[in-house]
């Protein structure tokens, strides 16, 4: 027996989910008021993997269109107030990005590459690094890629105030709603199922990140993703450390660190464990991991070893098996779309990636960025995408 959901029976578009990809997307979607749009979501907006990302900032990619998203995205985030409406959180403290010795030919490669595509970065020696950042060790750094414009931003908060502008124009919210199932007839996509009754649509977008395998795996459709679990340390600044300085991702140590305000630094490593459930991992990050990154991060930044623990966090990431996202309408099923398998990158594209989904889905095509690169159905052809100059921990 069909049991309407009370509330939006009928929708035009529905968005599964209001983290920063959902919430962007129908933000978009509602500045080109495309007929009744819903985003359900199972809690609130923002409080899933959007509320427990370390939220940097950045356009150093090894793959052109990841620039490009990002170089729109930065546009956004520096123009948040005029473009959304609502005060935004963007941080602008610069990016740098270290490599080893042997990889240096592919850091000015894609610094290159990342010229001609509009970002404003360029290479600086571990002299000049010094002289911005003093308290880092230097010593194994012969050249570095810097962006001056980059820093960090808040990703619940961004979550919300796309979210918060979209529906000031006229989306439809759902929080505390569960999607139990997809509803597809032969290759039609037909609406959803959710604990409170469902909703009937000719379009969903699942935008559902780690909870995008179980939610298509119930169709038959086995999407290419695996939940791998990350944690990040927050340290206390030792007396006399300089703060607010630069975001770094330094492949020689095997971390990234941004400034967190001016007196913390946040911490994060490149690996997590595969294979958790996304309802169910350990909300403490452990005393090991929290000892070795704060460890490893010493190595660059020689004052933390005086830091004090303030706390750890955890979150999972959805990975596909390039590391890039899936963004696109899948095979097989009409008006059934995934934006899912950030593997890490989501928050700093995301709002970039709502426009061109947003172009997708009213144009047939992304305007902004040609995104056909990261269909879904890139890896059964056999064509996932690979950088011209991509790292090791790529």
């Amino acid at each position: 027996m069909i049991t309407p959901h009370p509330q939006a029976p009928i929708a035009d578009i529905i968005i599964l989910g209001a983290g920063v990809m959902g919430a962007s997307l129908a933000f978009h979607l509602a500045q080109r008021k495309p007929g009744r749009v819903v985003v359900v979501d199972k809690d609130f907006a923002g409080q899933g993997a959007s509320g427990r990302s370390s939220a940097l900032i950045r356009m150093h990619y090894s793959f052109a269109p990841e620039v490009q998203l990002a170089v729109k995205s930065l546009e956004i985030f520096r123009n948040w107030e005029e473009i959304v409406g609502v005060t935004g959180d963007f941080r602008r403290t610069g990016f740098v990005r270290i490599v080893p010795a042997g990889e240096v030919d592919r850091l000015k490669a894609n610094v290159a590459m990342q010229r001609e595509l509009g970002v404003n970065t360029g290479l600086i020696s571990g002299m000049e690094l010094k002289q911005m950042e003093p308290d880092w060790n230097v010593e194994d750094v012969e050249v570095a890629a810097y962006e001056p414009d980059s820093g960090y931003g808040d990703g619940a908060g961004v979550a919300n105030g796309f979210l918060d502008a979209a529906r000031a124009r006229g989306v439809t919210y759902l929080p505390r709603t569960k999607v139990t199932s997809l509803i597809v007839a032969g290759d039609k996509t037909r609406g959803v199922r959710t604990d409170q009754g469902e909703i009937a649509a000719p379009v969903v977008v699942a935008a559902t990140g780690q909870w995008s395998l179980a939610l298509f795996k119930e169709i038959g459709i086995p999407l290419p993703l695996a939940a791998e679990m990350h944690e990040v340390a927050i340290l206390k600044n030792p007396a006399g450390m300089k703060g607010g300085g630069c975001a770094c991702i330094d492949s020689i140590s095997n971390v990234y660190f941004r400034s967190d305000g001016q007196d913390k630094t946040l911490v994060g490593g490149f690996y997590g464990k595969r294979g958790v459930d996304p309802d169910n991992f350990p909300q403490r990050a452990s005393e090991e991991s929290l000892g070795e990154m704060a460890k490893e991060a010493c190595r660059r930044i020689p004052a933390l070893q005086h830091a004090g623990l303030m706390r750890g966090i955890t979150g999972v990431y959805d990975m596909s098996p390039d590391c890039r996202p899936l963004l696109g309408e899948v095979d097989g099923v009409t008006g059934l779309y995934v934006m899912a398998g950030f593997s890490g990158m989501g928050f700093k594209i995301s709002p970039a990636t709502g426009l061109v989904m947003s172009e997708l889905l009213l144009d047939g095509r992304g305007k902004t960025v040609d995104i056909r690169a990261f269909r879904p159905s890139r890896f059964a052809d056999g064509h996932p995408i690979k950088g011209s100059y991509e790292y090791r921990d790529d």
